[in-house]
């Protein structure tokens, strides 16, 4: 949580998305009765109201949200009140139908659903700030509201809008970015195929066009859709900081698998609370490990606790299939957010919709009512969350970071790569896997954070690095630490221009290696390698300028090139990871990185599927075990396990499919 406004609840939060005005009002105290019995002290209001609070331009109905933040706080259940602007009403739209997005293929998309507005609609955002002053002025001292949600979940349906108004901004925007047509015309390499612009107004957005777009110009593209969508952000952020200075705001993000539309780098700074919204994939065998992997990088975003915004208590309703979590994932999913740092569990929603789109989501009371397991599950979270008050604030502390950057995503995924197989997170989640395995802590990391931290940098995938990133990371090697890069990386400038003479380009120096050409595999290829295992994906002719081969191919057109890499550099090391090796190669290889560099695992000899974290706090550690193998563990620990409140002096029972977390003096030996 990133500044002084600090959310003003005692404990961890717990509830979820409140919907009342689905329901008629008598349901109402049903409602309230029943979040006081499950634990309940913080919901979302207001999300999707707006057709509701403004009827007709300018004319504002508040009666029922009145009565409904009244009964929240009679019944000392704080309120996150939203500014319900994600979904615009039908009159807005038929007064301002340019407000309505436009597709890469021209197409004007119609309302009807919710995110049907241009980001970069004038109309769009004086109504919006219309009513988020209507709401800041009518509710800033209300004493149920605790916390701001602006907006819902920015970019999920219109990060992207084609329509001229958002070429215009697209100019205005790229004017501040360039100063001026030549040098955006050099940073866009405009000389290839005739691109060159003579005048601002020839600049359009990177519409559908009949061969592959200037990779530049699409990246400049993504970098302006996501400050866009920012922009209206900090515009209802501090007009309502204007009017309730005293209430922190939040949005709430969505890194998860499926979402990569904006450069949340850049958005984390602009939030008092960063929030975060994460959904499992049905299709996932370990989306354990996707939890972890999310709940760390969004604790990296916030620099210290955050809090779940929206998950599941069961089946989502947006994927081709959608699955009923298993007996104890609720459980085991909610504690291992707050294991990485989540200080808040919420779900979408609090009551499960008989009617619209998401009338098939799982809720935290489900269609089936309180006769069901759903509920029981949430009562009995309720009541481990309230035994976890005290880990509210606290921290963790990792000696790996692994770096992630948003413009090197979309840039190694564009079009016209040596493999359009490439696909950032997988790249990533292939590195982060074996660390969460292995129960060692990380952080998330800019290519331009500060290092000094850390014993161990890894670079997965980073494609796109700048100047100033690069020297960072070389840099961090070259005091002292251990740099491990994957392939395909330090290729381009910010610019997306390929750094010259020979592949790692920026890592060249530092990896003490030099590619001349790469090879790609095709899907199902693969090669073997001389330690034993294989590898996939990707290949390239490696020569040693000053590294020593670890391992090289013992199979292909390859045979005998190294395929990774360890080189003494300055005070430290860095290692080239030139392919992409099997699980358990790899997982090897990441052990013996991380055993040179001295990092250790959060405690020792955790049997395998066995979550281990440790939050740090002021004046104790807590360390939280979740059995996702379902044969449970006994782990060495000392203090008080806070579950069931009983002591623990030697080893602590982790039962089978469930979780353990105890208070551990900060003297611990």
């Amino acid at each position: 949580m990133t500044t002084a406004r600090r959310l003003r609840l005692p404990g961890i939060a717990y509830g979820g998305d409140y919907n009342p005005e689905q329901w008629p009002e008598e349901v109402w105290a049903e409602d309230v009765r029943l979040m006081r019995e499950a634990g309940v002290n913080m919901v979302s209001v207001n999300i999707f109201s707006w057709a509701l609070l403004e009827p007709r331009e300018g004319e504002f109905d508040f009666s029922r949200l009145d009565r409904i933040l009244a009964l929240l706080h009679e019944h000392g259940i704080a309120a996150d009140l939203a500014t319900p602007t994600a979904a615009p009403p039908a009159w807005f739209f038929r007064k301002h139908p340019q407000a309505l997005p436009v597709d890469r293929d021209g197409r004007q998309l119609s309302y009807g659903s919710r995110q049907t507005f241009c980001p970069s609609s004038p109309a769009y955002r004086e109504a919006a700030l219309r009513i988020a002053r209507a709401l800041g002025e009518r509710y800033g001292d209300h004493p149920a509201v605790v916390m701001w949600h602006i907006h819902n979940e920015y970019g999920c349906h219109n990060a992207e809008c084609y329509c001229d108004t958002s070429a215009q901004a697209f100019r205005r925007w790229l004017r501040e970015r360039y100063g001026d047509l030549d040098t955006l015309n050099d940073a866009w390499g405009t000389t290839f195929w005739s691109q060159w612009y003579y005048d601002w107004d020839e600049i359009i957005p990177p519409r559908t066009t009949g061969a592959v777009p200037n990779p530049t110009h699409r990246l400049d593209w993504r970098r302006f859709c996501s400050d866009e969508l920012l922009s209206l952000y900090t515009a209802e952020r501090d007009l309502l900081r204007e009017l309730a200075p005293q209430i922190p705001a939040t949005t709430n993000f969505m890194v998860n698998f499926s979402f990569e539309a904006l450069d949340y780098w850049r958005w984390a700074p602009e939030l008092d609370i960063v929030s975060n919204d994460h959904y499992l994939r049905s299709t996932d065998p370990e989306s354990e490990i996707d939890i972890a992997l999310s709940g760390d990088l969004v604790r990296s975003l916030a620099g210290g606790p955050w809090l779940l915004m929206e998950h599941s208590t069961g089946a989502v309703n947006w994927q081709p299939v959608n699955r009923a979590k298993t007996p104890g994932e609720l459980r085991r999913n909610a504690l291992a957010h707050v294991a990485r740092g989540a200080d808040g569990i919420a779900y979408f929603q609090w009551r499960a919709a008989k009617a619209g789109a998401e009338q098939w989501h799982s809720a935290m009371l489900p269609h089936a009512g309180t006769d069901s397991q759903i509920w029981r599950d949430v009562v009995q979270l309720g009541a481990d969350l309230g035994a976890l008050a005290e880990v509210r604030g606290s921290t963790t502390a990792a000696r790996v970071a692994v770096v992630w950057d948003w413009n090197a995503h979309w840039a190694v995924e564009a079009e016209s790569q040596p493999s359009g197989e490439l696909r950032f997170v997988d790249l990533v989640r292939d590195w982060y896997r074996p660390l969460w395995q292995a129960g060692v802590a990380v952080d998330f990391v800019r290519p331009d954070a500060d290092l000094s931290g850390y014993g161990l940098v890894l670079a997965p995938s980073l494609y796109l690095v700048d100047d100033a990133g690069a020297a960072n990371l070389t840099g961090f090697a070259e005091r002292g630490g251990t740099l491990a890069v994957g392939f395909h990386s330090g290729a381009v400038d910010a610019n997306c221009h390929v750094r010259l003479g020979g592949y790692p380009g920026a890592f060249r120096e530092a990896l003490g290696v030099r590619t001349d050409e790469l090879f790609p595999l095709l899907p199902g290829e693969s090669l073997t390698l001389s330690d034993g295992g294989t590898a996939s994906l990707w290949s390239e002719r490696v020569a040693l300028a000053g590294a020593e081969t670890v391992t090289s191919y013992t199979s292909g057109p390859l045979t005998g090139v190294p395929a990774v890499t360890r080189h003494s550099y300055g005070e430290g090391v860095a290692w080239y990871l030139a392919t992409r090796p099997d699980p358990a190669t790899l997982a090897a290889l990441l052990a013996r990185i991380c055993e040179e560099a001295g990092v250790q695992p959060v405690v020792a000899g955790v049997p395998t599927g066995v979550e281990v974290v440790r939050r740090t706090g002021a004046d104790a550690e807590y360390l939280f075990l979740i059995d996702h193998a379902g044969s449970g563990a006994e782990v060495p620990a000392e203090g008080v396990e806070l579950l069931t409140g009983k002591d623990v002096s030697g080893w602590v029972t982790v039962p089978p499919g469930g979780a353990a977390v105890v208070r551990e003096p900060r003297n611990r030996p």
